[in-house]
């Protein structure tokens, strides 16, 4: 079952990251290039499970966030390839950690890496990952820049454990989701964003209009992304719908559909996600229940007004191509629910 869902403007022409990919592919060359040296180890396994995640299609958007960060800036140096790199160990790593406690069966449409090798070397091969993430931020040299990602990196792991603190409890409210999400996935988008303009030698205000834009895009991204667990399509999710509600994962649709609905509709919540009865029949009855009280609708009107608060950190910026590439990704980001 799928859900459309209006946006607020229509558009002729949907947005893309095509502009970025096309801004930042010379340096992405050489980010992926240092991806596949810094993932190679003599122990065959890490090599071998890194490459298939690595491999497995994804966007690389935080790296290229980076990459277009310090471009905005003009910088001409090499550090930021190598903290482009970390951004994306850093991330990937904590996907392998995620599946792990999620005991996920599917990424981006292929097997997890727990499900091929077992929990131990998901958890082990991200530790690893982690370890060449903070080498490649030592080397660069910025302490600025290894204070940025290195609190990112403590922040999204404290993210983990609020997100395992809630998950199953139909309580949670609107602000410790946002708590969550705030963690877990704007903190690496906030911190990629970030030390472009550090390595560029940027000031302050430059900055702390980077920083927003990421943590910003980081929220609306997540939320479009919780939006569609519940309103897409499984060949568009690299995973299956409802795959949240499986997991018993409280996430903003879902905590919409409780709050507004009926008592009995309210046990039905706590039936399917605290006791785990996360049937088909369950799932289309919260399917159901999420379009009747708008969660998704509402859930994609927060992504909008946290894409617009994005948008206005980047507005003081002189108009450049590598400014429209960020701007479009905004649009990009929001409207995959379409």
């Amino acid at each position: 079952m799928g859900v459309v869902i209006p946006l607020e403007e229509s558009k002729n022409k949907l947005a893309s990251i095509k502009p970025l990919v096309d801004l930042t592919k010379a340096d992405m060359e050489r980010v992926n290039q240092l991806i596949l040296s810094k993932a190679g180890s003599d122990v065959q396994m890490i090599p071998e499970v890194a490459e298939h995640l690595i491999s497995s299609g994804g966007k690389r958007l935080r790296p290229m966030l980076t990459i277009a960060s310090a471009a905005l800036y003009s910088y001409q140096g090499d550090n930021h390839i190598k903290l482009a790199t970390s951004v994306e160990f850093l991330h990937t790593a904590t996907l392998l950690h995620d599946d792990v406690v999620d005991e996920s069966d599917l990424r981006r449409g292929r097997s997890t890496a727990r499900m091929i090798w077992g929990n131990q070397a998901s958890v082990l091969v991200g530790d690893f990952l982690l370890g060449q993430a903070f080498r490649m931020m030592v080397e660069v040299g910025s302490l600025e820049a290894l204070d940025v990602l290195s609190s990112a990196a403590c922040v999204i792991a404290e993210g983990e454990v609020l997100q395992l603190s809630v998950s199953k409890n139909m309580e949670t409210t609107e602000d410790d989701y946002l708590s969550v999400i705030r963690a877990k996935t704007a903190a690496l988008f906030a911190a990629a964003a970030e030390v472009g303009p550090i390595v560029a030698n940027a000031g302050k205000a430059e900055r702390n209009a980077l920083k927003s834009y990421g943590t910003n895009l980081g929220l609306a991204f997540q939320l479009v992304d919780d939006a569609l667990d519940y309103g897409g399509k499984a060949a568009d999710l690299g995973k299956n719908v409802g795959d949240d509600f499986r997991e018993g994962k409280i996430t903003l649709p879902v905590i919409l559909a409780y709050r507004r609905g009926t008592e009995k509709e309210r046990a039905f919540w706590r039936d399917a996600i605290e006791t785990g009865n996360n049937s088909d029949e369950n799932l289309e009855k919260a399917l159901g229940l999420i379009t009747k009280y708008g969660a998704l609708a509402d859930t994609i009107a927060r992504a909008i007004h946290y894409g617009t608060i994005a948008r206005d950190a980047l507005a003081p910026l002189p108009e450049t191509p590598w400014k429209s590439a960020l701007l479009e990704v905004i649009d990009f980001c929001i409207e995959r629910v379409n």
